[in-house]
């Protein structure tokens, strides 16, 4: 998906390009877990396997009761739905931290330094035997380099995605009990929460662009729960989007954030991070108050980086 990002629209109205290409994150959707996914219950080693190959997990939990919307479990319980989802997840992870630790017994009989290694997935196992995930586990910033090595999946971070009715959500979502369960769990393991409504998300992705701002207004809020859910994403990941604007593209690059000028041209073309001598850098905020390249340079505000 497009990552959402007004600084381009404004880019396209200024240049007027041939062509406008945004950032893009990719969100795999994959069917719901049950109890007993990682013994393989329901579909669930095929989709703890694609859980495995993201950076990240967007956890969407169920805060609302309805009785015409059927759940597996009887009923709603966002912290009962939580927590059957990260046991499967850890307990998957168990058995991955078994075999590390297997093969890092094997190999120190030859290597001594294996022992270590043994040792840490150790007291790793032990924290997950404990039914914490990986990302709470403490160590070293050397031991957590390890432990990535190792694809555990209860060591990604997660945003936990607040699924609530219309009525809920327009309410006020932090009136809602179950919002808030969700939120103080979260907030314990140093995670996200994001409030959406699907309903209403369904009815904006149904309407054209004009009509799905003037659908939000009426709800007042500014954006959609997708696009927040998209840039948070993004931002989870630790990107950011650098743009470059001419007649012939306006075009949003990604880069992690805290990437020095070199490598970010190098996005570009690896040319341009090879042979790098500068690049003529404008805040965003300044073009825009200016109203042009060439005003903000007049003004001073276009740096050499």
């Amino acid at each position: 998906v497009p990552v959402p990002d007004e600084r381009l629209i404004f880019l396209r109205d200024m240049y007027s390009p041939k062509k406008v290409t945004p950032a893009v994150i990719e969100f795999v959707d994959i069917a719901g877990l049950v109890r007993g996914a990682s013994r393989g219950e329901g579909l669930g080693n095929k989709f703890l396997s694609n859980i495995r190959m993201t950076d990240a997990i967007v956890h969407v939990v169920r805060c609302f009761d309805d009785p015409d919307v059927v759940h597996v479990e009887g009923g709603a319980d966002p912290l009962r739905d939580i927590e059957i989802i990260n046991i499967e997840l850890i307990m998957a992870d168990l058995e991955m931290v078994e075999r590390r630790i297997e093969k890092a017994k094997k190999a120190a009989k030859g290597d001594k330094k294996f022992e270590q290694e043994a040792a840490l997935f150790e007291r790793l196992r032990d924290h997950l035997n404990e039914t914490k995930p990986a990302r709470s586990f403490e160590c070293t910033p050397e031991e957590r380099a390890l432990i990535a090595t190792s694809e555990l999946i209860s060591l990604k971070p997660v945003i936990y995605a607040a699924n609530m009715d219309e009525q809920g959500f327009t309410a006020g979502y932090e009136k809602s009990a179950y919002y808030n369960a969700v939120q103080n769990f979260a907030a314990a393991e140093g995670a996200q929460v994001l409030p959406i409504c699907a309903k209403t998300e369904q009815e904006i992705a149904q309407l054209e662009e004009d009509e799905r701002q003037l659908f939000l207004e009426e709800l007042g809020i500014n954006e959609s729960g997708l696009d927040r859910l998209i840039k948070c994403s993004y931002a989870l990941l630790g990107l950011i989007s650098f743009l470059t604007a001419g007649a012939d593209e306006c075009r949003a690059w990604t880069i992690q954030n805290g990437t020095k000028a070199p490598q970010a041209a190098g996005k570009i073309h690896s040319d341009f991070e090879r042979g790098f001598i500068r690049a003529e850098v404008v805040a965003f905020e300044d073009l825009k108050n200016t109203g042009s390249m060439a005003a903000a340079r007049e003004r001073g505000l276009v740096r050499s980086e």
